[in-house]
């Protein structure tokens, strides 16, 4: 990836890697990222309570709509850390997603049309 905290960003090219998830079926991983990301920028408490459900019931809890493939070592002390949301109850989890996309669906995209269209 561009760092070994971002995604790619430059122009367009997060939108670009997105489709190119979403044509592999393979989008909700990014989208927990950016899903984290967000949830940092939270400082009401309350609000932090509810993004930090909204994100554990959307990727992370066994047959949610969009489940990112972590294992349970990771899926289990998400769980407990978000008994008392913090600012860093996904970090474990993201860094685990961030991992999988840079050893895996980056090198994919990189080879793709898709980014093949988007650098010339």
């Amino acid at each position: 990836m561009t760092s070994r905290r971002n995604p790619p960003r430059p122009r367009n090219g997060l939108a670009r890697f997105k489709n190119f998830l979403k044509s592999e079926f393979s989008e909700e991983n990014l989208e927990f990222w950016i899903a984290c990301e967000e949830y940092k920028k939270i400082r009401s408490p309350t609000k932090m309570v509810e993004k930090a459900k909204k994100i554990y019931e959307e990727f992370i809890q066994t047959e949610a709509p969009k489940e990112v493939n972590i294992d349970h070592f990771t899926k289990d002390l998400t769980m407990k850390n978000l008994v008392e949301p913090s600012l860093n109850s996904f970090d474990v989890a993201q860094k685990r997603v961030h991992a999988l996309m840079e050893k895996d669906s980056l090198p994919r995209f990189v080879r793709s049309e898709f980014y093949q269209e988007f650098i010339k």
